[in-house]
């Protein structure tokens, strides 16, 4: 990822080189695919020392409130073991090996080319060279992990760690005018990898699921591309596939007292056996097709009524700036500016009961259907304390009341635990399975 060794030479007379040393090499101009999109990558040269490190450890995971960064490989697991042993010890070796590629090094030393001709690497290798982007590992746990779930209500408790099931962790209601399928959803473990650089986030996801092989399998997983919100003031509105931009009114990293009322779970929030969420959150993932033919033909005064905002600017029908406060009461002609079906409109806090939750999604696009029709739309991220209290709501009306339902085809529906972050000497899950 950054910072040149030594390289080291064989018996055989070749040079081996380490991750590091690879880097003041690295090539310009290499372009990788991710999501079906070429992208640029930026060169090593680019980057200064340790200037594209994302700290592992921390009292909040990170992932959630960093700023969001371009890319993503989402994965969802399931674990195939009942061993809690073999579980808990990949999980630790999951640990070790995250900390190390978000500081740009191997899953260990010399993993790729120093461990012998004939034994299978201990890393791929594919980011050999590269800085570590910013990258960022963010672990969840799903309802399933922990026994009986919505979708799956035949499950035993393999683990022994029911009673220590946060009472908000259930599998989302089914909503109005979504298609939901089972391959795109639901899950035991979940890794949200985001990075700058699309080979150093697949590379993260690839060797932990190398790693956790009788374990853990993938269950499904997802490329993203150009996220579709800002999580801290310093960056900009970006746009949805749609060419709106989105998440203008997402909450920020800065909000301090906000996260603390809408994002992070308090300690008074669960029974003493679920302690262990304290300080964690919960996230919701949904992928959203976009029917972006039907949507490409419609008129720009409609596209603007349907979400309730200028497509150039980004400001709210009847104002003049992307961060004006909607004004609900404004008319034109005795019709309200945005319309009563506007997306801004019904998601916007004053017309929720003052619900809010922290946003973290990007765009895909995974090709075509096999109709000339491309699949592609949002991969939708969520963060918030009580989903029952906050998304799902939010949702129902959504569903039911906004004019994009028309364009949005929700095929794939996750939620997931996300405990706080990690501190020296701990690992992923050792307050959930160590009490």
């Amino acid at each position: 990822m950054s910072d040149p060794t030594p390289t080291p030479t064989e018996p055989s007379g070749r040079q081996r080189f380490s991750r590091r040393a690879l880097l003041g090499g690295a090539g310009v101009g290499v372009v990788a695919a991710a999501g079906g999109v070429a992208i640029g990558r930026a060169t090593a040269a680019e980057d200064t020392a340790g200037s594209k490190i994302v700290p592992f450890r921390g009292d909040r995971q990170a992932g959630i409130i960093t700023a969001a960064q371009d890319r993503l490989h989402f994965a969802s697991f399931d674990v195939v073991t009942d061993s809690r042993t073999d579980l808990v010890a990949m999980l630790k070796a999951w640990t070790d090996a995250a900390e190390r590629m978000t500081r740009g090094e191997e899953t260990v030393p010399g993993g790729a080319v120093d461990h012998g001709d004939y034994t299978p690497p201990a890393d791929t290798g594919e980011a050999l060279g590269l800085s570590a982007a910013n990258l960022t590992l963010t672990i969840g746990f799903g309802p399933g992990l922990f026994g009986p779930s919505a979708s799956d209500p035949a499950r035993r408790d393999r683990f022994g760690i029911a009673g220590a099931k946060p009472a908000a962790l259930v599998d989302l209601p089914a909503f109005a005018a979504e298609r939901i399928e089972p391959s795109k959803s639901f899950g035991d473990i979940c890794i949200q990898a985001c990075a700058d650089d699309p080979q150093v986030a697949v590379h993260a996801i690839r060797n932990l699921a190398r790693m956790g092989l009788g374990v853990v399998a993938v269950r499904w997983s997802q490329l993203g591309f150009g996220r579709t919100s800002s999580t801290t003031q310093s960056q900009e509105t970006p746009r949805n596939m749609f060419g709106f931009k989105d998440g203008t009114a997402n909450l920020r990293a800065e909000q301090t007292d906000l996260l603390d009322r809408w994002v992070w779970v308090g300690a008074g929030d669960n029974p003493p056996a679920a302690q262990w969420m304290t300080g964690g959150t919960y996230l919701v993932a949904r992928r959203i097709r976009m029917d972006i033919e039907p949507w490409d033909r419609a008129n720009l005064l409609e596209q603007e009524q349907i979400v309730g905002r200028l497509k150039g600017s980004g400001a709210p029908l009847g104002q003049e700036g992307e961060f004006d406060t909607p004004d609900f009461n404004v008319t034109s002609y005795g019709a309200p500016m945005i319309p009563r079906n506007a997306h801004v409109r019904l998601a916007h806090p004053d017309n929720l009961g003052g619900i809010r939750i922290l946003r973290r999604g990007y765009n895909f696009t995974d090709g075509s259907d096999g109709f000339g029709h491309l699949d592609a739309g949002l991969f939708f991220i969520a963060f918030n304390r009580d989903t029952g209290k906050q998304f799902v709501p939010m949702q129902q009306v959504l569903s039911r009341q906004d004019a994009m339902t028309e364009y949005l085809i929700p095929n794939g529906s996750s939620v997931f635990a996300i405990p706080p972050g990690v501190r020296a000497g701990e690992w992923w899950g050792q307050q959930l399975f160590e009490g």
